[in-house]
């Protein structure tokens, strides 16, 4: 089945007919960086809401993420943003961080959802039903918006640790363990954005780079 033959809003209007409303979509971005946060974003829509081209933001190009952003924001009943910083990472490792910024941003909304979708991440015991679609930002409207929103924040923090930092390059790989990120890492060592329980990070202080010499 072609992407555009996929009915984007089937979960929601199953959930529409069983008398929920309030909706609200969730996903993270970040989770294979070595540097910076992991970012999630939470989104109810309205149940008329369209918006042609929306998909999972990994589908989309950066224009055309950066243009539906701000048109996702206006049009929500409500939207979040949740942010769990790089040393929280690495106390909780990346799988419970993604889950806490998914709660951050659904918390940081001032409607409250009846009813939660999220991109393959079970939220148990929460204060409404939960139901993890896998592929779900490419399957739900409500996930593929709190992608973008997820995806564009995430990459706005990016850019202004770029200016921090601009001998990493931040701004062309977004902390990915590119070929060339790795060679910038070994050259100057990682900063206090760093992961260090990420493996490349991890080797880099296991030989005898010290810790206190981490860039502030």
């Amino acid at each position: 089945m072609k992407t555009e033959d996929i009915d984007l809003l089937a979960f929601e209007k199953v959930l529409n007919q069983q008398g929920y409303h309030l909706i609200c979509g969730t996903d993270e971005a970040g989770r294979g960086p070595l540097v910076g946060p992991v970012v999630a974003g939470a989104v109810i829509l309205p149940e008329d809401f369209s918006l042609e081209g929306l998909t999972d933001s990994k589908k989309l190009s950066e224009k055309k993420r950066e243009q539906f952003f701000p048109i996702i924001k206006e049009k929500a009943i409500a939207y979040g943003i949740g942010i769990v910083d790089a040393k929280t990472i690495d106390e909780i490792n990346i799988y419970e961080a993604s889950r806490l910024a998914m709660k951050k941003a659904i918390e940081a909304m001032q409607v409250k959802p009846d009813y939660i979708l999220t991109d393959a991440m079970p939220i148990p015991d929460y204060f409404v039903p939960v139901k993890p679609i896998i592929h779900g930002d490419a399957l739900s409207l409500s996930i593929a918006a709190a992608s973008v929103l997820a995806k564009v924040t995430r990459d706005h923090i990016l850019y202004e640790l770029d200016k921090k930092y601009p001998e990493y390059e931040l701004k062309n790989h977004k902390g990915y363990p590119t070929k060339r990120h790795l060679e910038l890492l070994k050259k100057f060592g990682p900063t206090k954005e760093y992961r260090f329980t990420y493996k490349p990070v991890r080797d880099l202080i296991s030989k005898g780079d010290e810790i206190e010499e981490v860039h502030s």
